[in-house]
């Protein structure tokens, strides 16, 4: 059974820093393509990076100012220079190999709220 739980969300400053976790197994990480997706009041969920052992993707909303990355057990997603429009509930995903649609992912987390104050 795959299990993901995030951590990390707050309130931070526009232009700071903070850095998501999604604790999962290393079987998990080693097994499946993982994925950050966040959803803003009233929008849809959009993704925002994903890895594959050593391959990363970025939506462009994000490149350049998130890094994705993982240990033997959890992904983290480091945002910096963050805007308001980072603000959302952030998941955590995993799914059988690499999509930018949240249909490719058949498992999440519960989510993590960011809001950037301005």
């Amino acid at each position: 059974q795959v299990q993901l739980v995030e951590s990390g969300g707050g309130l931070v400053q526009v232009g700071g820093s903070l850095r998501l976790s999604c604790a999962t197994s290393e079987y998990t990480i080693g097994a499946y393509n993982m994925g950050w997706f966040r959803q803003a009041p009233g929008k849809e969920r959009e993704f925002v990076a994903a890895m594959r052992w050593e391959t990363k993707y970025y939506a462009d909303s994000g490149k350049g100012r998130f890094t994705i990355s993982s240990d033997k057990s959890t992904v983290y997603l480091q945002m910096n220079s963050v805007k308001p429009e980072d603000t959302s509930v952030y998941y955590c995903a995993a799914g059988p190999s690499f999509s930018r649609s949240k249909e490719g992912y058949p498992y999440w987390g519960q989510g993590t709220q960011v809001t950037v104050a301005s």
